[in-house]
């Protein structure tokens, strides 16, 4: 069975990342085929499953900053698209109801508003992998898209408590003492290396520390995860944790996937409800639209937004089998819902490859806010008379900024991915600007480059700077760029794509270690007779 289920799981997989689909298609439509000849779900899979999505919520929280839900335009924005969408899904469904669709006959009102409020999420899961594929996750519109999705997953969690009546141990209280741990915390993971001890680290944070714990007291696991994660979020090493599980959790969301198209038997009625539900997607895309431009952010940020979330949320499926053991839903309705939720991903994942172009097709009749109306989170960048275009603050982008302002003065602006590493580098008085290069949405909002008379590509990811590389020769800059790489081929690779020059950090660090050294040291070393080294080499050999 297991040999089975890897084997249409990659050969499924394969074939959607050949047609330039997200492999997560594949997945989908191996469950549906899988369970087509009679395969269940096995308990084993359904672990796995539940393990990635609880690493996946981990790793959002090592990412997202806790001050992004406190903002307006996240935990409102949510909260008006959540109401709005249940109103307007119950009155479909109700109209539904009263013209004799077979499914919904005998579903009173309050089922029926259950269901619609349901439909009114969207899938953590998806919408985080199909911005990690991207490479979007730094965005602005990456950003909300996250921030409503943690806003709908506190929602579902008051939802499920109130639903099944069953209200957190009275020892709940005691979660509150875990901001008060985060230097152990942090001590911890000092402590823990870079190898497989970080690893272990992550599982006994997100599996014990949070799942554990959140369910010991009656809470969802998969928040106890999110609520971990987000007290680690602030290391330094926070970003190396979540790479060093990105793998393994991929593998264990292949499980989830493979899951949702194992998880009912389709009948005639359930598939024309779920055809139904996929005809109103498109109302509940609007609605993401219009509650996100409300709050004046630009046409493109909200319409990126909406097709991120463009979809419905497993959460549905939760609620449907719950709905079900209590006997509000007959048992076709969680086939029906199971069909909308996969179908739904499979439609939403080639129209969010397509975002750019959507937006291009759309942007000459879709009203764009005035430069003084944007919200501040997404107003344009101006580099104003900088001359020196820094891509990356690290330690070589900070070196050569310090650098180029001793030589030459305030010339240089800095790009820094990271708002709290923007806002040191502005303590420490350097001009630098929250922003991430490796986005197409940084490259929207920059207004000119005119000024700009060099570029320094320090990014220290190769494709990082390839992208940005080719984002300004999109642009025609005619100004000078110099990138850094990690190999020789990387260096002839952006020569030969029109650097004017490329530094390989490891020569160039071994040659400014021993230019320092011979700077503060400033040592004295005997001369050498050339000949008597190689006679002594000589006599050694021999």
């Amino acid at each position: 069975m297991d040999i089975i289920l890897i084997i249409t799981a990659f050969v499924s997989g394969f074939l959607a990342l050949r047609l330039n689909l997200p492999p997560l298609v594949g997945f989908l439509i191996a469950g549906f085929v899988l369970q087509h000849y009679g395969i269940e779900t096995t308990p084993a899979l359904d672990t796995l499953s539940n393990l990635g999505v609880t690493l996946l919520l981990f790793t959002i929280g090592l990412k997202l900053d806790i001050k992004i839900l406190l903002n307006k335009e996240i935990w409102a924005s949510s909260t008006l698209h959540n109401i709005a969408s249940t109103l307007f899904f119950t009155a479909i469904l109700i109209g539904l109801k009263v013209i004799g669709v077979n499914l919904l006959h005998g579903v009173q009102v309050p089922q029926l508003l259950l269901l619609a409020f349901a439909l009114s999420f969207s899938s953590t899961v998806f919408a985080i992998k199909t911005l990690e594929e991207k490479g979007a996750m730094n965005s602005t519109y990456a950003m909300i898209s996250i921030g409503i999705l943690v806003m709908q997953d506190i929602f579902a969690v008051l939802f499920l408590t109130i639903s099944t009546g069953k209200i957190p141990e009275w020892y709940a209280i005691c979660l509150f003492v875990l901001p008060f741990l985060r230097p152990i915390l942090y001590k911890l993971l000092d402590k823990c290396g870079h190898g497989e001890m970080l690893v272990l680290f992550g599982f006994f944070m997100a599996l014990v520390m949070g799942a554990g714990l959140f369910t010991l007291v009656g809470l969802k696991a998969d928040l106890g995860a999110l609520v971990i994660g987000m007290l680690l979020a602030g290391h330094s090493k926070a970003s190396e944790l979540s790479k060093s599980l990105f793998n393994i959790k991929e593998v264990f969301l292949v499980c989830f996937f493979l899951n949702i198209g194992l998880s009912g038997a389709p009948t005639l009625d359930a598939a024309i409800l779920a055809l139904i539900f996929l005809l109103l997607l498109p109302i509940k895309g609007i609605f993401y639209f219009l509650t996100i431009n409300l709050f004046k952010f630009r046409v493109r940020t909200s319409l990126l937004t909406a097709l991120t979330l463009f979809n419905f949320s497993e959460f549905a499926l939760i609620v449907s089998a719950l709905a079900y053991k209590l006997s509000w839903l007959p048992s076709e309705m969680m086939a029906a819902i199971a069909i909308a939720v996969s179908l739904s991903f499979i439609i939403s994942a080639p129209i969010n490859n397509m975002g750019h172009k959507i937006y291009r097709h759309c942007s000459s009749w879709l009203k764009e806010q005035t430069d003084e109306k944007l919200n501040l989170h997404d107003k344009r960048i101006n580099p104003g008379n900088a001359q020196v275009l820094i891509l990356g603050m690290g330690r070589i982008g900070t070196g050569a900024y310090d650098e180029i302002r001793t030589r030459y003065g305030k010339i240089c602006l800095g790009i820094e991915t990271r708002q709290d590493i923007a806002q040191t580098h502005r303590s420490s008085g350097r001009n630098v600007i929250q922003g991430d290069a490796t986005d197409s949405d940084f490259w929207e909002r920059i207004l000119d480059i005119a000024n700009v008379q060099l570029v320094l590509l320090a990014m220290p990811h190769h494709q990082g700077n390839q992208f940005a590389l080719e984002q300004l020769k999109a642009r025609n800059y005619q100004g000078q760029i110099a990138a850094i790489a990690a190999y020789s081929d990387q260096v002839t690779e952006l020569c030969e794509n029109g650097v004017d020059a490329a530094f390989n950090i490891y020569n160039e660090a071994g040659a400014g270690f021993a230019r320092h050294v011979c700077e503060k040291l400033n040592p004295q070393f005997k001369q050498i007779n050339v000949g008597n080294w190689d006679k002594s080499v000589d006599l050694q050999d021999h």
